[in-house]
């Protein structure tokens, strides 16, 4: 109780040491993480019209013919393509890349296929090769996959429980904030013109240089250094830097455990130290978290926010917007994302995530069939019905931000065991990415197709998105990980209940350990102990 007590003093005398350093480190890992994916996404627009006369001219010089334009069109998809592809092997990568390198290390290494992606975007005109481009999205996407999965990780093993949420969602923050500058460098007035677009697409390499000389300064996980490593030392200093000071004996007490949980579901056959996406599968216990997380990152693409971008620019053009102006208008709808993003980060502390993730879709749902009834009315010729469009353009935009766009990355490590959570981002990751690629390629059929209806398959998404998570999704915010699997665990049945409750009793000493051998004795010290003997 006497070192508690003297404790709880200095714990809250040290708040803004803490709150800097790990600001730092999120805006570190962010600018090469997730920011990445965001401002990727968008740079590929602009240039759009002179990456096609690229590939005509190539053709021509190298056969001295011409491609006809469903060819041209055909190699711009698989240039697009390219990209979630390449996020799909990244995801899949993401995984056994943080259990072997680390949360921290995956991230750094990341940053290799951007690099050499840029030289290759940087090199195609000399070379007249248009397939390098091709490959450079490859790997582009290949670097987005890493981080979108290893970043919230990082993110969500790395904060305190009270900032756990906000601080995983500010990779949310960060997609939109690339979005957004992706729109603003990407006009002609700067980057996206006809003799600068291989240095458009190869800024990418500007943040992950940054986030290659600062991100070193930061530490790694606590949580992988104890429960992955068994560094009890390394695990120490780094909480103490995150918490500006002395690392807090209550989440070191959290850490074990969750250290002691995995240890019996070892011990009785349950569990093994770092599960893989088939074994997750194969796992009755963790079923309800895995449909909640594929539901939850499916949704997230196939949701059709993507897809109001791409008739962003109809919108505006019927509204009346000159096509010159257009431009500077689709960077509101970046700046919408980047908005609510900001705003959901302010309240998902106090509001929650199963609010505005369900509120998110419903609100979604919503506005997907006003947009339908405005732009049927729209070409009956009825007066206004263009600028209520654009209005719906931006709400959307806006509601997605609001609660999907980040509380989906920070479902799986806040509902998963460090045994499991790299495989279920790895799940997670690739049904993300796959489902993008599926929306990237039916997007054009849909809107060709369905004409002035393409957002009804969008509603019915968001409409069961939002039913099946109000059902399964717990609220997980200020929880610890017990907790949160306590609600799973009623909600399947409680058939973890007696295994959770295994080996309680038994001696501390003959704890499993992971990595080096971690004494769960040694852990539990006394901290003024502790300190002593660190000075």
């Amino acid at each position: 109780m006497n070192s508690t007590e003297q404790n709880e003093p200095e714990e809250t005398s040290k708040p803004s040491g803490s709150a800097r350093t790990l600001a730092l480190t999120v805006c570190s890992a962010a600018i090469g993480g997730t920011f990445q994916y965001g401002y990727n996404i968008s740079i590929i627009n602009a240039p759009t019209s002179y990456i096609q006369n690229f590939i005509n001219d190539t053709y021509i010089e190298r056969w001295g013919t011409g491609l006809d334009t469903p060819q041209v069109t055909l190699m711009w998809t698989i240039i697009v393509s390219a990209f979630s592809l390449g996020g799909l092997l990244g995801a899949l990568l993401a995984g056994p890349m943080a259990v072997h390198f680390g949360r921290k290390k995956s991230l750094l290494l990341n940053n290799t296929f951007l690099l050499v992606g840029a030289v290759l975007v940087l090199t195609c005109k000399a070379a007249k090769a248009f397939e390098m481009i091709i490959i450079a999205r490859f790997l582009v996407g290949m670097n987005s996959g890493v981080s979108m999965n290893v970043q919230p990780m990082y993110f969500g093993e790395s904060a305190p429980k009270h900032l756990r949420g906000a601080v995983a969602f500010s990779s949310a923050v960060f997609t939109a904030f690339g979005i957004f500058f992706g729109q603003v460098v990407g006009i002609s007035e700067l980057l996206g013109t006809e003799s600068l677009w291989p240095y458009l697409l190869a800024s990418n390499a500007l943040p992950g240089l940054i986030q290659l000389v600062t991100l070193p300064c930061f530490p790694e996980s606590p949580r992988y250094l104890l429960i992955d490593r068994g560094d009890r030392e390394a695990c120490i200093r780094a909480l103490g830097r995150l918490r500006g000071g002395e690392a807090p004996a209550v989440e070191i007490e959290e850490m074990l455990q969750e250290q002691q949980q995995m240890s019996a579901a070892f011990k009785t056959g349950s569990a093994v130290p770092s599960k893989t996406p088939w074994s997750l599968f194969k796992d009755r216990n963790l079923r309800s978290q895995l449909r909640t997380v594929m539901t939850a990152s499916s949704a997230m693409m196939l949701c059709g926010n993507d897809s109001i971008y791409f008739y962003a620019s109809y919108i505006f053009l019927e509204a009346g917007i000159p096509p010159e102006k257009i431009q500077y208008i689709t960077i509101g709808t970046g700046a919408s994302e980047l908005t609510a993003s900001i705003l959901s980060n302010l309240l998902i502390e106090r509001v929650g995530r199963r609010y505005l993730l369900i509120g998110g879709y419903t609100l979604m749902s919503f506005w997907s069939i006003v947009f339908t009834i405005a732009l049927t009315l729209q070409s009956q010729g009825v007066a206004g019905m263009p600028y209520l469009s654009m209005t719906c353009v931006f709400a959307y935009i806006l509601s997605f931000g609001l609660g999907p766009a980040g509380v989906t990355g920070i479902l799986p490590a806040e509902i998963f065991d460090q045994a499991a959570r790299p495989a279920a981002y790895m799940v997670a990751g690739s049904l993300m990415w796959l489902s993008l690629f599926t929306m990237g390629m039916l997007v054009p059929f849909i809107v060709n197709g369905l004409g002035n209806y393409c957002f009804l398959p969008f509603l019915a998404v968001c409409l069961v998105s939002a039913v099946l998570l109000g059902i399964t999704l717990p609220e997980t915010k200020g929880k610890t990980l017990a907790q949160i699997t306590a609600e799973f665990d009623r909600k399947n049945g409680g058939k973890m209940m007696e295994l959770r409750n295994i080996q309680v009793d038994e001696p501390q000493s003959d704890q499993y350990q992971l990595g080096k051998a971690c004494s769960f004795t040694t852990m539990t010290c006394d901290p003024d102990s502790e300190r002593k003997s660190e000075d």
